[in-house]
C-alpha cells in the first residue's frame, strides 16, 4: 500500500500574544511577551503569581449564554481556533464528505476549570452533592473534539490523545497516520488548555516547575538562559487542518508545507524529568527525519521544547548535538515558549503553527529574553532576541511530556 501525502491546508490560533494565526506571528516576529499577573484568580498567596493568560477573551462574543455554560473554556478555545482553521482552509463543507473528516485531539488538563469549580462547590456545601449535569461532560478531554464534530457534522475518527505536554504533538501524529492510511481525507487537529487555575498554578508550583520572576513577568520565560527559572503557564488553543494531498489539489487549496514525517519515542527515566542526555529526544528527533526519508544535513530549523526550565533546556542541546554531529551548529533553534509561555497540552500545536511559518516565510522567530550565557548549555544557534531571515526548507517542532513523552514532528516547504 503506498503511503498518502498529508499537507496542511488550515491553521488556526488562540493565544496569550495573539487571538489569531496573523497576530500571533506577528508577536512571535517581534518578540512580544504574553506574560503578565495573574486575572483569573487573586494569587497574592502563591510564590508564583505571573501567568500568560490570553487577552480580550469574551465568551459571549463566540456562544450565547446557554451554550457557554455547557463549555469550559478549553473547549471554548478549541471551537474558536478550530472556526478560524477551517474557514483559513478554504473548505466548502456542503460539498465534503463528512465520514471521512476526523477530529484528533490534545490537551493535558482538559476542563481543570470546571473540575475545580465543581470540587470546590461540593466541599463549601458541606459535601451535599449538588453536582452540575454540565460536569463530567464539561471536564473529559475528548469533549472538545466530540464538540468540534457536532458543530460541522464531521463523522470520521474522533477522539482526544492525551501525553501531558507532548498531548497534541501526539494528536496531529495520530492525524497524520489517518490519512497517510487513506482512513481520511482530512483531519482537524491541535490541542487547548486552560490550567491557569489556583489547581495549576499551585500543583506546578509545588513541584517548583514555575517561575517566581513576578517583578518581570515580561522576562520571567528564558529559554536557555543562565538565570531561566522555571515556566511560565500559559494557555490556549492551537488548531492544523491536515488533508490528503491529492484531495487539497484538487480543491485548489492553498498548502502551507507538508508534514512528512513523526517521531514518538519514551525517555523511560522518571515521571518528570527528561532524560539527562536527551537520550529520548534524540530517537524521536531521528525517527521524524528518517520517516520524512530525508537526511539530517537536511533539517534547516528545530522549534524546541524549550521550556526555561533548569534541567530540560540542558538534555535538549545534548540530544541535538549528539544527533546532528557537526551539523548542529548550521540549525537555527528556537523556543517560542519565551514569549508564549507554556501551553501544556497546547503547546505541540502552537510550537507546529510557528514552524509552519517558518518554513512558509523563511524567517525564524527568536528565543526572547537571553540576558546571559549558561556554560552548561552547549553552544548551539539559539536565535536569541532577534528573529533571523533566512532559507528554510526542512524543519522539526518537538513536543516533551510528563511521564518521558516524546514527540518530533517534521515539516517540509511545500513543492507541489
Amino acid at each position: 500500500m503506498k503511503l498518502k501525502r498529508v499537507v496542511i491546508t488550515g491553521l488556526g490560533a488562540l493565544t496569550p500574544v495573539g487571538n489569531n494565526v496573523a497576530q500571533l506571528w506577528q508577536s512571535l516576529l517581534t518578540g512580544v511577551s504574553g506574560a503578565g499577573p495573574i486575572t483569573r484568580f487573586n494569587a497574592e498567596n502563591f510564590k508564583t503569581r505571573i501567568a500568560c493568560e490570553v487577552k480580550n477573551f469574551d465568551s459571549l462574543a463566540h456562544f450565547d449564554r446557554k451554550e457557554a455554560r455547557k463549555l469550559d473554556l478549553f473547549t471554548q478555545y478549541g471551537l474558536v481556533a478550530t472556526d478560524e482553521a477551517i474557514r483559513d482552509s478554504g473548505l466548502d463543507l456542503e460539498h465534503v464528505d463528512k465520514t471521512r473528516v476526523g477530529v484528533i485531539w490534545g490537551s493535558g488538563m482538559g476542563g481543570a476549570p470546571t473540575f475545580q469549580e465543581e470540587v470546590i462547590a461540593f466541599a463549601d456545601g458541606n459535601r451535599i452533592p449538588r453536582f452540575s449535569p454540565f460536569f463530567v461532560p464539561k471536564t473529559i478531554l475528548d469533549i472538545c473534539p466530540g464538540h468540534i464534530s457536532i458543530k460541522y457534522g464531521f463523522q470520521g475518527p474522533n477522539y482526544a490523545t492525551a501525553a501531558a505536554c507532548a498531548s497534541s504533538a501526539v494528536a496531529i501524529n495520530n492525524a497524520f497516520d489517518m490519512i497517510q492510511l487513506n482512513r481520511c481525507d482530512i483531519v482537524i487537529t491541535g490541542g487547548s488548555e486552560a490550567a491557569v487555575t489556583e489547581c495549576g498554578i499551585g500543583g506546578f508550583g509545588s513541584m517548583q516547575a514555575l517561575s517566581t520572576r513576578n517583578d518581570d513577568p515580561a522576562t520571567a520565560s528564558r529559554p536557555f538562559d543562565r538565570d531561566r527559572d522555571g515556566f511560565v503557564l500559559g494557555e490556549g488553543a492551537g488548531v492544523l487542518v491536515l488533508e490528503e494531498y491529492e484531495h487539497a489539489k484538487a480543491r485548489g487549496a492553498h498548502v502551507y508545507a507538508e508534514l512528512t514525517g513523526c517521531g514518538l519515542s519514551a525517555d523511560a527515566y522518571h515521571i518528570t524529568a527528561s532524560h539527562p542526555d536527551g537520550l529520548g529526544a534524540a530517537l524521536a528527533m531521528q525517527r521524524a527525519v528518517e520517516e520524512s526519508g530525508m537526511r539530517i544535513q537536511d533539517v534547516d530549523h528545530i522549534n524546541t521544547h524549550g521550556t526555561s526550565t533548569p534541567v530540560g533546556d540542558v538534555s535538549e542541546p545534548k540530544a541535538i548535538a549528539q544527533l546532528f554531529g557537526d551539523h548542529a551548529k548550521s540549525i537555527s533553534l528556537n523556543s517560542t515558549k519565551s514569549m508564549t509561555g507554556h501551553l501544556l497540552g497546547a503547546a505541540g500545536a502552537v510550537e507546529a503553527i510557528a514552524t509552519i511559518l517558518s518554513i512558509e516565510n523563511d524567517v525564524i522567530p527568536p528565543t526572547t529574553n537571553h540576558f546571559n550565557d549558561d556554560p552548561d548549555i552547549l553552544p548551539l544557534d539559539y536565535t536569541f532576541n532577534k528573529a533571523n531571515h533566512r532559507p528554510v526548507n526542512f524543519a522539526l517542532s518537538n513536543a516533551f511530556g510528563f511521564g518521558g513523552h516524546n514527540v518530533s514532528l517534521a515539516f517540509r516547504k511545500y513543492i507541489g
